[in-house]
């Protein structure tokens, strides 16, 4: 069960989070809910509550208590009854955002990601010479809402200097050689352009050349802000937002090989990895929450605002789909998904998910279902006669 080592307020005591409001709905009341199949939301719940606990910021929302009292009540869940049992065991609050003009908007913004399928060797050749780094043993990481002293608030990791903690290099530095013999490769990808794309999506299943694959696994960030390579490119003109396809732009990369070079050094973030084997080919890589991903049911939030484990309704068409909405669950985050109705969806591995994914930037509306308070035992109930 993913818990917090801090209490955490419900939220009929505290209706604001971050720039929203929560607004109280009946579940009955959204159109097109529970969608046409709530058990793969109920599965992936109860995945969610196996996990093992991660720290979460303070202001995170969502009773730890209550949250893993709806565990338990999962586990005897039927799937005929998964739709009934986020009905209720769950208070529904629609995420309700300022328009700037005194009223408030209903629709925040969704986006897509998936698990890119590149292919790689083990080790460095004429075909593959771009290496995939592990994780620096001096890289400090930052839990949500930590920080560092002497570090600017703004990066989320560093390393210990002479004097004090310090930031960490940018993309740029590691490229140059930063790191030193703390550059230890894992394995390598044909270019540049394939890192970027692992890099940006967090992780990857690289097809190796005797036929098998492994698994590229986030393990961690330079803690540098990350800059959209796509709004860069429309910026300067190169390519015009309509239909910027991930094909396109990394196609476009490849065939401005200076030009790419400046603009991917231009993202200071840095990604390094760890590998892991492919344990179930139809489940994506496990999220920061520590569960596998579901296509089309793991949703990435903003981890200062929101509980892993929490079940959202996303209203509106969504991909692979016609109903009026979807119930996903929150397993993930990054660095790209900041505020209250702000997701990223995991579409699934491989191309067709990467088209899904890179065409998938509507606006839609949110709705958290946070966990009904657990009873409390009356102060006036005698206490129960201990067995014999």
């Amino acid at each position: 069960m993913v818990l917090s080592l801090v209490s955490c307020a419900p939220a009929a005591a505290q209706t604001r989070v971050g720039d929203a409001v929560l607004e109280s709905v009946a579940a009955s009341s959204l159109p097109g809910f529970p969608g046409t199949d709530a058990a793969p939301a109920l599965d992936h719940f109860r995945r969610s509550c196996a996990a093992d606990p991660v720290p979460v910021a303070a202001t995170v929302q969502g009773d730890p208590e209550a949250l893993a009292a709806a565990c338990r009540r999962a586990q005897d869940v039927v799937p005929e009854g998964a739709a009934a049992f986020f009905a209720e065991a769950f208070d529904a609050y629609r995420i309700l955002r300022a328009d700037g003009q005194g009223g408030q908007r209903k629709a925040g913004f969704l986006t897509g990601y998936f698990e890119p399928e590149l292919t790689g060797s083990l080790t460095p050749s004429a075909d593959f010479p771009t290496p995939v780094l592990a994780r620096p043993d001096d890289l400090v990481s930052l839990q949500p809402g930590e920080t560092l002293p002497g570090l600017d608030p703004a990066l989320r990791a560093g390393r210990r200097g002479a004097d004090g903690f310090e930031p960490y290099p940018d993309r740029a530095a590691i490229e140059d050689g930063a790191l030193g013999g703390r550059a230890r490769p894992l394995l390598y990808l044909r270019d540049a352009v394939d890192l970027f794309v692992l890099q940006v999506q967090g992780s990857g299943r690289v097809r190796l050349p005797d036929g098998g694959a492994v698994r590229v696994l986030y393990d961690g960030r330079n803690g540098r802000p990350y800059t959209s390579i796509g709004k860069r490119i429309v910026a300067e003109g190169h390519l015009p937002l309509e239909g910027l396809t991930l094909a396109r732009w990394t196609g476009w990369l490849r065939a401005n090989p200076e030009t790419a070079r400046r603009l991917m050094r231009a993202n200071a973030s840095y990604i390094f990895f760890r590998l892991s084997p492919v344990a179930d080919p139809g489940l994506g890589p496990p999220g920061a929450a520590g569960v596998p991903l579901v296509p089309g049911r793991s949703l990435a939030v903003d981890a200062t605002l929101w509980r892993y484990g929490l079940p959202f309704w996303l209203e509106g068409p969504l991909p692979g789909g016609t109903a009026p909405g979807r119930l996903v669950v929150a397993a993930d985050t990054g660095s790209a998904i900041v505020g209250p109705a702000r997701g990223d969806l995991y579409l699934g591995t491989g191309e067709a998910a990467g088209v899904a994914a890179g065409n998938l930037r509507d606006a839609v509306g949110f709705v958290v279902f946070l966990p009904k308070p657990s009873p409390r035992p009356s102060s006036d109930t005698p206490p129960k006669s201990p067995r014999p």
